[in-house]
């Protein structure tokens, strides 16, 4: 490594490499294809950043013809990228464009267009400007696929094998991953030469300064919200992560949390980019305490003296369990992670457990859920039901539901008089005599009683045409034909 990397690398802090930077940073500077095989938080991404700064700085780039190309699953992630090339490449004049969605496409060409050495992209953005013709790949030196398997994920897969086919042949590849699932092994043997493969740990492990504590709730969704208030308030939460499982449920716990007091903020990929980047920037400089979020929104975030993590909801992958506990108790530093627990969430907990070869603390938080909560949910639901065409449920004296549809017994209705049940029911429907009490049913409307209440015109009479007798075959002509004939 040179000397102005190094000073960089000084001034950040950093003094001693991680596992991943010892073992992968020489290979990448002899110029050899790598598979890296580590998790959040082990300091990957300087790993391929510190050796590529290095590779260019001898060389200059070309104009719409970037030198090296990274690929990112999330606009999250690239941006955390191009951070760290501006921090480790301070004293290097390195030229960098940032392609993800959110951004003015102009301003983004603006920069192609003077050339840059760094180009770090989704990969939809950059198939957009490859096909609008503002982008050429054919010189680009080297290639980073970062996060594999969360672009497997998340369906990117055949856009990086597209983008892989535009790129030389000659190319560099560093490919980094988490796990390796026989897809993105299919992936490495298509684009990768000979590669250098470099495992720091296993997959799916926790890190040993990491608290994890299982907490057993009642499967009721304010009951959670309630159990993770409580967490908060009984923790020495310096700052925290929050993850739901759906983009939904990240919006509504954060409301949650923000109604009783506590600075929450969700982020998720249905947000706006500046807000998400806001977001972000408020988390980091502290002004954020709670960030609620989904695992593509927080994957491979680089958040560090994340002091807890809370998943509220138990993660549908036992991988992603790993992932997100990863956020905290990093560089030596110590972290808790909690997880709320229904009694329908047992069997993925235990697929957890058995990942990680080790057994999670469990606790129970005694949650009582009351009646008034209990009625503002049928009250709820109603709303819900009646939104889809359902009918609402009602609400017995005694406090009981019951539906509508299931409606009281209706009163009896009196008999008729004796003398109108003794009489035989054809005479009761012939030509009934109306009475005050009872009056005639009005006729309806084209189906009159009376001749006499018939229109005019149907009662005028109609003159219809004489008929001509026909002849008779075989008679004279002008002669009579018999009508006997």
């Amino acid at each position: 490594m040179g000397p102005l990397v190094l000073q960089a690398v000084k001034d950040a802090g950093y003094t001693s490499p991680t596992p991943i930077q010892a073992q992968g940073i020489p290979p990448v500077l002899k110029g050899r294809d790598i598979i890296g095989i580590a998790q959040t938080g082990t300091g990957k991404t300087a790993s391929f950043t510190l050796p590529m700064i290095e590779i260019l700085a001898r060389g200059r780039a070309k104009a719409r013809m970037p030198r090296t190309l990274i690929l990112e699953p999330t606009r999250e992630l690239a941006a955390q990228v191009a951070e760290s090339f501006e921090k480790y490449g301070k004293y290097n004049k390195l030229s960098m464009a940032l392609l993800i969605g959110g951004v003015s496409f102009d301003d983004q060409d603006k920069k192609l267009d003077r050339g840059v050495d760094v180009l770090i992209a989704t990969p939809g953005r950059l198939l957009d400007h490859f096909e609008r013709g503002k982008l050429m790949l054919s010189g680009v030196q080297v290639l980073v696929i970062d996060e594999a398997d969360r672009m497997l994920d998340m369906g990117f897969i055949p856009d990086v094998e597209r983008i892989a086919k535009l790129i030389p042949f000659t190319r560099q590849t560093l490919f980094y991953s988490a796990t390796m699932p026989p897809e993105i092994q299919r992936l490495t043997d298509q684009f990768l030469q000979a590669p250098v493969r470099i495992e720091v740990s296993k997959p799916a492990t926790a890190a040993t300064t990491i608290t994890q504590v299982a907490v057993t709730v009642p499967a009721d969704d304010w009951a959670k919200r309630e159990a993770l208030r409580r967490l908060v308030r009984e923790q020495d939460v310096k700052n925290a992560i929050v993850f739901c499982n759906r983009k939904r449920d990240v919006d509504i716990v954060a409301k949650s949390l923000q109604k009783h007091g506590f600075s929450a903020a969700a982020l998720h990929g249905d947000l706006d980019q500046s807000v998400r980047t806001k977001t972000l920037d408020a988390f980091r400089a502290g002004e954020i305490r709670l960030l609620v979020a989904s695992d593509v929104a927080a994957r491979g975030l680089d958040i560090p003296a994340v002091s807890h993590i809370f998943n509220f909801d138990v993660p549908f992958q036992a991988d992603d369990y790993v992932h997100r506990i990863g956020r905290t108790g990093r560089a030596g530093r110590t972290g808790h992670a909690y997880m709320l627990v229904t009694r329908r969430d047992e069997k993925s907990v235990t697929a957890i457990e058995k990942l990680m070869g080790q057994a999670i603390t469990r606790q129970t938080m005694d949650i009582q859920v009351d009646e008034a909560r209990s009625a503002s949910s049928d009250r709820s639901r109603d709303r819900d039901r009646s939104r889809r065409g359902k009918k609402p449920e009602g609400r017995r004296p005694n406090g009981r539901s019951f539906h509508q549809a299931e409606a009281p017994t209706p009163r009896p209705v009196s008999p008729p008089p004796r003398e109108v049940a003794a009489e035989p029911a054809r005479k009761r429907h012939e030509n009934p005599k109306p009475s005050p009490h009872h009056p005639a049913p009005e006729p309806r409307p084209g189906h009159s009683r009376d001749a006499s209440e018939l229109p005019a015109f149907l009662l005028r009479p109609v003159k219809l045409p004489a008929l001509k007798p026909a002849k008779k075959a075989g008679a004279a002509q002008g002669e009579p034909v018999s009508s006997e004939s």
